[in-house]
């Protein structure tokens, strides 16, 4: 039985919608998730792409929507000014550290560069130990299969160990992964570098 009771979830997602329609499907399939298990949305503050898409299917259900996002790129990313709360903080580290300071855990949808970083900081702060909160990735049409293979191959090579690989939840679809990051027990390893030899 799961005790992992969030009241607010981040999600990291793309400022575009893609080329595929099932990717704004799962962005809206996330927020209204959200909304109906009354979790908070915690995301980026834009309101163009699967940014948009989420918060707005969030909304439109009653859930509650903070956006965080730099004074640089209001413009830029079109802040959201419908939101339940919008801050507007000084730089892309105050975001981060703003939505991380505010989620009890996070989920990646489809995205770019910003959406990788933002994903690979918080798996980094999990394997160092900074926090220990559940982190899922939506493989919407197995759109990040080589990410996945990425860090399997990085196990295989002795970059990485298998339980801070666990760290990463992912499922075809936002229910799934929301039910892997529930059951999710993270293991402490107090010794995080070891010789190949020894892993």
């Amino acid at each position: 039985m799961s005790t992992w009771k969030p009241i607010n979830i981040c999600v990291f997602c793309g400022s575009s919608k893609g080329r595929r329609l099932e990717y704004g499907a799962a962005a809206v399939a996330l927020g209204k998730l959200l909304a109906r298990r009354g979790i908070g949305l915690v995301y980026g503050g834009g309101n163009v792409g699967l940014m948009g898409l989420v918060a707005d299917a969030c909304l439109a259900d009653g859930g509650s929507v903070t956006g965080i996002i730099p004074e640089a790129l209001m413009v830029k990313e079109v802040g959201h000014l419908s939101l339940t709360r919008i801050e507007v903080v000084d730089s892309m580290h105050t975001r981060k550290r703003r939505m991380a300071e505010l989620s009890d855990g996070f989920i990646a949808l489809p995205g770019g560069f910003g959406t990788f970083e933002e994903l690979f900081e918080v798996l980094t702060w999990a394997q160092l130990g900074f926090h220990a909160k559940p982190i899922g990735l939506v493989n919407v049409g197995d759109y990040f299969a080589p990410l996945i293979a990425m860090c399997d191959r990085a196990v295989e090579e002795g970059f990485m160990r298998l339980d801070h690989r666990r760290l990463l939840q992912d499922g075809a679809e936002p229910q799934a992964v929301f039910d892997a990051m529930a059951e999710h027990r993270p293991v402490l390893v107090e010794k995080w570098i070891k010789e190949l030899k020894e892993l």
